[in-house]
């Protein structure tokens, strides 16, 4: 019996996960080619020109990062024509570091601080501060940047986005910073999201649909299926004001959990009546750490797996199956002597991979050496996702939420 279980491991490494991962790789590669960095244009706007462009910054209790995120926007050239700052309804220093950088409850103001209203039944928070800053933002502003407090930008960093998505013609352009990494669990989990993200995505089907949206319904293309082929960068949502009108805003996703991942979703479904989603590397524009350390990172993405996957269950549990078996999977058959050429294969390809990644996005060495340690780690933070959306909810930024999330689509 065990010599047939392991014969089993031996086939299935060989005739599955092998070539599985050959694909993985293969599409790594192209989307690692179509997903362009951002490079400042070499035409700079004329003196006292604002950028057509209204940023909309979302805070809750960050009092770490705010300070740095507002001074770099402050600092952008040419300015933007406002930056409104959200007080989610802080308890920390969050409102008085704003007001100390300038920010005004005074209307009229470029630099705008508005304080939240109570969350409403049935809004997630960031979605609900989301929408009131979008009630309050400059109507004569053709494009809204929804950018998070942790994010910190370049001088030029707004008149790359503008003029990248001006040049792609992008209803919404989301920009993937350089992550910044701290702790030996940042380094180990945040790179696999490059890994996942760069494997799996179709990009290179999503840009051949995006330039004749007419084969949407030539090869019959339902919405859900186009909307498989989308993601984004929460981080960084830059949308033309009337595209993200015509979305519904956040209002449409107010109960969603991972919103970015949602309007990803949503642009892409709409394909086939012409709108674009474009993401694109913004290393050398935008940097952002994420969370700090192992409690905030457990706490994050135990958040966010589960209510990605919406009302998938099955979705959410084949996922899982299948980056256990093809990130992992090879590696424990190397190291107990299951199919051992397969196994050496498959490893040699997530090394491939893993090498290709780190050098890309620069993201920390230690994650690539840690590799199945890091890969268990992400196992375990899925299944406490799961454990979390069944029973007592999911928490963040000190709010409950019970972790079902409808269709983006809906």
């Amino acid at each position: 019996m065990p010599g047939n279980f392991f014969s089993l491991i031996g086939a299935f490494l060989e005739w599955v996960i092998v070539p599985l991962l050959a694909l993985c790789l293969i599409n790594c590669l192209f989307n690692m080619r179509l997903l362009r960095r951002v490079n400042p244009p070499n035409a700079i706007s004329g003196d006292g020109e604002r950028l057509d462009l209204s940023v909309l910054v979302p805070a809750r209790n960050e009092e770490r990062r705010i300070g740095e995120c507002l001074v770099s926007l402050m600092s952008q050239d040419p300015p933007p024509r406002e930056i409104i700052l959200l007080d989610d309804r802080s308890v920390d220093r969050t409102v008085s570091i704003a007001r100390k950088l300038g920010f005004s409850e005074q209307s009229g103001s470029r630099l705008k601080l508005i304080h939240g209203k109570e969350l409403p039944d049935g809004w997630v928070g960031k979605n609900w501060a989301c929408h009131q800053l979008w009630q309050v933002a400059d109507p004569e502003s053709s494009n809204l940047l929804f950018t998070d407090a942790d994010t910190v930008h370049e001088p030029d960093c707004l008149r790359a986005a503008l003029a990248h998505s001006k040049f792609t013609k992008a209803d919404l352009l989301s920009i993937w910073p350089y992550q910044e990494t701290g702790t030996w669990a940042e380094k180990f989990v945040i790179p696999l999201g490059y890994l996942l993200f760069m494997s799996f995505q179709p990009f290179p089907l999503l840009a051949l649909l995006q330039k004749c949206p007419e084969r949407v319904r030539k090869w019959r293309f339902s919405r859900a299926q186009l909307a498989s082929m989308g993601a984004a960068n929460g981080q960084f949502l830059l949308f033309r004001r009337d595209a993200y009108r015509s979305l519904g805003g956040h209002e449409a996703l107010k109960d969603h959990l991972v919103e970015d991942i949602a309007f990803g979703r949503r642009v892409a479904s709409r394909t086939g009546d012409g709108m674009r989603l474009i993401n694109a590397d913004g290393i050398g524009i935008l940097r952002c750490r994420m969370y700090s350390g192992f409690k905030d990172l457990w706490e994050g993405f135990s958040k966010n797996l589960r209510p990605a996957f919406e009302e998938s269950t099955l979705g959410f549990l084949f996922f899982g199956f299948m980056v256990s078996s093809l990130f992992l999977l090879p590696v424990l058959a190397l190291l107990f002597g299951l199919g051992s050429v397969p196994a050496l294969t498959g490893v040699l390809l997530i090394v491939a991979m893993r090498i290709l990644l780190t050098l890309r996005f620069r993201t920390s060495w230690l994650g690539f050496l840690a590799h199945p340690f890091a890969m268990l780690l992400a196992l375990l933070i899925a299944v406490n996702s799961w454990r979390l959306c069944r029973s007592s909810g999911v928490s963040w930024k000190g709010r409950i939420y019970s972790g079902a999330t409808r269709s983006s689509l809906d």
